[in-house]
């Protein structure tokens, strides 16, 4: 269960920067397409994503850009502080969700 929300909750915030940077494309005057189909496909989807999940991740967004990030080799790709061995090992097995010791952003271990 919790790796089909981790995988929702990486596609919402693509949406989430898909959607942001078309903002800033009009900023500079340039006519951008498809936001409203965007904005329609990021709501089925965070309606698909448990409340706790989305309250969690709506707060990081609040203060960073990227609220979820990838580890690689046991470095969080978000402020690249090396988390702990065991929290690598049980990230792996357990149905919770992890967050960066250091930054606070949600983890997601790639293999």
């Amino acid at each position: 269960m919790i790796k089909s929300q981790m995988e929702l909750l990486v596609s919402l915030q693509d949406l989430d920067l898909m959607i942001e940077e078309a903002y800033e494309v009009e900023k500079f005057g340039f006519p951008t397409t498809g936001c409203d189909e965007l904005k329609k496909a990021r709501e089925e989807l965070a309606s698909r994503i448990s409340k706790p999940f989305l309250f969690r991740y709506k707060r990081l967004r609040e203060k960073l850009k990227r609220a979820i990030v990838p580890v690689k080799n046991d470095i969080c790709l978000g402020c690249f502080l090396k988390q702990p061995t065991s929290v690598g090992t049980r990230a792996r097995e357990d149905d919770q969700i992890f967050t960066c010791e250091n930054c606070g952003r949600i983890l997601y271990w790639l293999e």
